[in-house]
């Protein structure tokens, strides 16, 4: 196991991801800032917070809990991305590359996941 959460390369990813998405919601429309802005960085800030709060759990059930809680983060934040392309918020070429980077971070977790409950 590593030393430290930081670590992680799904981690390390989804803290990118952060950024990436916070600075693309920086140009939504300010009607949205209670709305879907907020929705959406709660989302993207979840994946890589519940990461860190699972491993420091120390107990592999605890952990795969909390991995999954990410997981289910980043459905979310992709159903809110589709709704925002939808809305005119986000253009194609954006949306892509974050669902592209959200897609990969998404396999790291469930691979992650797998692992932890096979060594329950």
């Amino acid at each position: 196991m590593t030393k430290s959460f930081r670590e992680l390369i799904v981690w390390q990813k989804s803290i990118a991801l952060v950024v990436k998405v916070y600075k693309l919601t920086e140009k939504f429309p300010k009607s949205e800032l209670f709305g879907l802005t907020s929705q959406i960085r709660r989302a993207v800030v979840a994946i890589p917070s519940n990461i860190a709060e699972g491993y420091a759990r120390r107990h592999t059930k605890e952990y795969a809990q909390f991995v999954n809680i990410a997981f289910s983060s980043g459905a979310e934040l992709e159903t809110q991305l589709v709704i925002s392309e939808e809305l005119g918020y986000v253009n194609k070429n954006e949306y892509e590359g974050i669902s592209e980077t959200l897609c990969e971070i998404m396999r790291m977790l469930n691979k992650l996941g797998n692992v932890l409950r096979a060594n329950l």
